[in-house]
C-alpha cells in the first residue's frame, strides 16, 4: 500500500507530541503535590468510621445471640451502622485496588526521558514513512490519518492511512458507483483491493475489523481459487502431534485448531503407539465420485441407459471419453440408481494427488455430452445430483467409499496401556463396545461409530489445506477395540472408507498449508508415482485419528476427561486486568 505524507508536517508534529506530553507533565506534578494531604484526611476519617462500626455491630451480634433475638431483626441505629460499614468499605477498597494497579509517579528526570524518548520514535516514525514514497511519487498530497497521534502515545497500531486516490474509490464502493467483487481486477492490486473493501465494510456496517489482519498475506495466491471479495484473514494456531510411527517411517502431524487438550490427546496417543512399535494402514480403494442425475420421459427409456453404462463391453469406450480431460484422472466404474423416470450415475475415478472433484467432473461432463448421441431424449437436471455424495453424510460413502478408503491398526502393549494412558485392557474394550458399537447404533449413527473422529480429521485438514467441509465423509469411521495375546494387550483399529485429500490445488498451494504438507513430506506432486502423495496424507490422517480415539477413550475410561479439559481447555489469564 502507498502511503504518501506532507514531509513539512514532522516539525509540527513533534512539537505536538511534545506539547501533549509536557501537559500530561504538569498536570503529574500538580496532582502529586495536592494529593497527600487529602488522602491522608479521608483515609483518617473512613478507617475511623469502618473499625468503630464493625465494633458496634460485633457488640450488637453478640447481645443478640446470647439473648436468642434473631439477626435479621435490627434497630435504626443498626441499619446506620451496616450502612456505614459499606460505604467506608466501600471507599477502603476502591482506594487500595485503584493505588495498587496505578503506576508509580515519575521523577522529574524520567518523565523527560519518556517523553523525549517517545518523541524521538514517533519522528522517527515520521521519517520511515515519508522516504518510503518513491520519486514517482507526489509525497507533497494530503492523506487522512485517523487518530495518529494519539496512538502513537499511548503505544498502538497505527491506523493504515488512506490516500487521496483510494478515498475515492472507497467512497464509490460505498455509494454503490463501484461493485465490491470487481475491485482487484479494475485496480490490479489485490492486497490494495482488499484494504478498500475493508474500508469500505467498515463505513457501511459501522463495525471495526480491528482484531482481523490484513497484512501479512498474499492475497495474489487466493485469486480466483481459494476466496472471493477477502478482507483479512483468520488466525488459526498450529500445534503438532508426534513422531507417528507409521508403516515404519515417522510423521508429525501438524493440527489446526482452538480447542485445547485436542493436540494433547492426540500426541499422547502417537506416544502410545510409538512405544508399542507402530501402526500399520492399509489403503483399501482410491477414487472420487461425481453422479449427475438425468430425466427421461419414462422409467424404461431410464432403465435402457442404466443398462447401457453398466454392460462390461460399453466400458473401455465411456472410459476412454472420459479420460480425455485430463492425464491423471482415470475412469474406474460406474454405479446406477433408478428413480422412477430419473438416473443417478455415479462416476468413480483415479485424481493422481489432488483430491480431484474439478478433474472428476470434467469427464462426467465429456461422457453426458457423448452419451446425448445415442440418447437425444436424455435431460440432464444437473452435474451433481447428491448420489455422489460430497460434502454430505451418506450410506453411499459409507459402503462403497469416496476418495480414499484405509484401515490402520495397532497394538498397544498391556504396560503401555496402564502406564502411559491410565487404565486397562479390559475396560477400553468394554466401553468401546458400549459407547462406539452400541451408543452410535443407538443413535441411529450414519458412519459414525467412533468416540472423535471429526476433532482429529477437521484440524489436520485446517492445517494442511483440504476442504474443511469434506470433514463431514471424512470422518465416517468405525473404531474396533479387541484383547489379545491372552487378554493382555488391546488391539485397536479405525476403518475409514472416505477420506478425501489432495496435495494439490486448493488451499494446499498456500503459503501455510503447504509448509505443513511439507512436514509430513507430502507437498504438491509426486513425480515419482502420481497419487502417491495424496495417498500417504490419508494415511496419516487415518493414524492421526487412531491415536486420537485411543487417547480420549482411555480418557473417558479412567475418568480424567472433564480433569483434564478444565486444565487445558480453560483460560487462566486475567483478562480483566488486560480489560
Amino acid at each position: 500500500m502507498d502511503v504518501r505524507r506532507r514531509s513539512s508536517l514532522k516539525p509540527s508534529f513533534k512539537n505536538h507530541v511534545s506539547d501533549n506530553k509536557m501537559f500530561e507533565a504538569k498536570d503529574k506534578k500538580v496532582v502529586d503535590g495536592f494529593v497527600p494531604l487529602s488522602l491522608g484526611i479521608s483515609n483518617g476519617v473512613f478507617f475511623t468510621v469502618f473499625f468503630s462500626v464493625t465494633y458496634f455491630l460485633l457488640i450488637r451480634w453478640r447481645e443478640k445471640i446470647r439473648n436468642s433475638t434473631p439477626l435479621h431483626v435490627v434497630t435504626m441505629s443498626e441499619i446506620a451502622a451496616i450502612f456505614l460499614f459499606v460505604a467506608s468499605f466501600i471507599y477502603l477498597i476502591g482506594f487500595f485496588g485503584m493505588s495498587f494497579v496505578h503506576p508509580t509517579p515519575y521523577s522529574d528526570d524520567e518523565e523527560e526521558e519518556e517523553i523525549e524518548g517517545d518523541v524521538n520514535e514517533i519522528v522517527r516514525k515520521e521519517d520511515s514513512r515519508v522516504s518510503s514514497c518513491g520519486a514517482a511519487l507526489d509525497c507533497e498530497s494530503d492523506v487522512v490519518v485517523k487518530h495518529l497521534i494519539k496512538k502513537d502515545l499511548e503505544h498502538l497500531p497505527t491506523e493504515t492511512v488512506v490516500t487521496e486516490e483510494d478515498e475515492e474509490v472507497i467512497k464509490a464502493v460505498v455509494s454503490g458507483k463501484t461493485p465490491s467483487y470487481s475491485l482487484e481486477s479494475k485496480l490490479g492490486d489485490c492486497k490494495r483491493a482488499a484494504f478498500i473493501r475493508r474500508v469500505a465494510l467498515e463505513r457501511i456496517t459501522g463495525k471495526s475489523l480491528d482484531g482481523l489482519p490484513l497484512e501479512g498475506f498474499d492475497y495474489e495466491s487466493i485469486l480466483g481459487q481459494c476466496c472471493e471479495m477477502p478482507v483479512g484473514y483468520v488466525q488459526i494456531p498450529v500445534g503438532i502431534a508426534g513422531p507417528m510411527l507409521l508403516d515404519g517411517q515417522e510423521f508429525t502431524v501438524p493440527m489446526a485448531t482452538t480447542e485445547g487438550c485436542l493436540v494433547a490427546s492426540t500426541n499422547r496417543g502417537c506416544k502410545a503407539i510409538y512405544v508399542s512399535g507402530g501402526a500399520t494402514s492399509v489403503l483399501l480403494k482410491d477414487g472420487m465420485t461425481r453422479a449427475p442425475v438425468v430425466r427421461f420421459g419414462t422409467a424404461k427409456r431410464a432403465a435402457d441407459l442404466k443398462f447401457f453404462l453398466e454392460e462390461p463391453l460399453n466400458f473401455d469406450t465411456l472410459a476412454s471419453v472420459f479420460n480425455k480431460s485430463s492425464r491423471f484422472g482415470r475412469l474406474q466404474r460406474i454405479q446406477c440408481a433408478l428413480a422412477g423416470k430419473n438416473l443417478y450415475i455415479r462416476f468413480t475415478c483415479s485424481t493422481g494427488d489432488a483430491m480431484g472433484m474439478n478433474m472428476v467432473s470434467k469427464g462426467v461432463q465429456n461422457v453426458l455430452d457423448y452419451l446425448q448421441a445415442d440418447f437425444p431424449d436424455m435431460d440432464v437436471i444437473g452435474i451433481s445430483g447428491n448420489y455422489c455424495s460430497d460434502k454430505k453424510p451418506a450410506a453411499v460413502n459409507w459402503i462403497e467409499g469416496r476418495g480414499k478408503s484405509v484401515v490402520c491398526e495397532a497394538i498397544i502393549k498391556e504396560e503401555v496401556v496402564k502406564k502411559v494412558l491410565k487404565t486397562t485392557v479390559a475396560s477400553l474394550v468394554e466401553l468401546n463396545m458400549l459407547k462406539n458399537l452400541t451408543g452410535s447404533a443407538m443413535a441411529g449413527a450414519l458412519g459414525g461409530f467412533n468416540a472423535h473422529a471429526s476433532n482429529i480429521v477437521s484440524a489436520v485438514y485446517l492445517a494442511t489445506g483440504q476442504d474443511p467441509a469434506q470433514n463431514i465423509e471424512s470422518s465416517h469411521c468405525i473404531t474396533m477395540m479387541e484383547a489379545v495375546n491372552e487378554g493382555k494387550d488391546l488391539h485397536v483399529s479405525v476403518t475409514m472408507p472416505s477420506i478425501e485429500v489432495g496435495t494439490v490445488g486448493g488451499g494446499t498451494q498456500l503459503a501455510s498449508q503447504s509448509a505443513c504438507l511439507n512436514l509430513l513430506g507430502v507437498k504438491g506432486a509426486n513425480k515419482e508415482s502420481a497419487g502417491s502423495n495424496a495417498r500417504q496424507l490419508a494415511k496419516v490422517v487415518a493414524a492421526a485419528v487412531l491415536a486420537g480415539e485411543l487417547s480420549l477413550m482411555s480418557a473417558i475410561s479412567a475418568g480424567q476427561l472433564v480433569k483434564s479439559h478444565m486444565k487445558y481447555n480453560r483460560s487462566t489469564r486475567d483478562l480483566a486486568s488486560k480489560a
